[in-house]
């Protein structure tokens, strides 16, 4: 998401209708509905992150502690947990 100055991409009385309601505020317009990506669509994120805790799954299975996969992924005890539990009812 970008942010756009309304002054050189909407006409003059839309902002001042716009100014009626919010003056001065930031304001989110969403995208249409069939504009609508879903999410990771755009830079792939959902598929590295499946990737990434798959192999997490899979050291797990291996023997490989918790902890010493926190540390390897960057990424809290916590989460880990989360993540092996996902993959274990996704199985």
């Amino acid at each position: 998401m970008g942010y756009k100055n309304a002054i050189f991409v909407l006409p003059d009385d839309l902002i001042a209708a716009i100014q009626q309601h919010i003056d001065g505020e930031y304001l989110y317009i969403p995208r249409k509905v069939e504009n609508k990506r879903a999410w990771g669509e755009l830079k792939n994120s959902r598929q590295l992150y499946a990737e990434r805790n798959a192999a997490i799954f899979k050291e797990y299975n291996r023997g490989v502690p918790v902890e010493e996969l926190a540390n390897k992924y960057y990424l809290s005890l916590k989460t880990i947990y989360k993540i092996l539990s996902m993959m274990k009812t996704n199985k």
